[in-house]
């Protein structure tokens, strides 16, 4: 098993910035892809970024340019740096560890607001 736990979320200005965290626990050995996806109101849930254990990225198209994923191995932590923040960003903010033979972990959420 795999516990997650992200802070970070909060109300922001339009242009400002926020720093995610999300830290891992427990079988963390198992872990091979760290993401980030959020889900707004009356909306699917969506990939923002990912990041394997090599430290190869992959970031949504809204956010490419904007948004910076990181991940520190030896805190077990991955980090969402977002910049540049728009309206359309505002959702809960999900990370999610992924595990080989199709095993995953969801944290709890953090609320993102960005208000225009």
């Amino acid at each position: 098993q795999v516990q997650l736990a992200e802070s970070g979320g909060g109300l922001v200005q339009a242009g400002g910035s926020l720093r995610l965290s999300c830290a891992a626990s427990g079988s963390i050995f198992s872990i091979n892809v760290m993401g980030w996806y959020r889900q707004a109101p009356g909306k699917q849930r969506e990939l923002v970024a990912s990041i394997t254990s090599g430290g190869v990225t992959n970031y949504a198209g809204s956010v490419k340019g904007r948004f910076t994923i990181s991940r520190d191995n030896g805190n077990n932590t991955v980090y969402l740096e977002a910049n540049s923040l728009k309206p359309e960003d505002t959702a809960v903010y999900y990370c999610k560890a992924s595990a080989p033979f199709g095993r995953f972990y969801w944290g709890q959420g953090t609320q993102v607001t960005v208000s225009s």
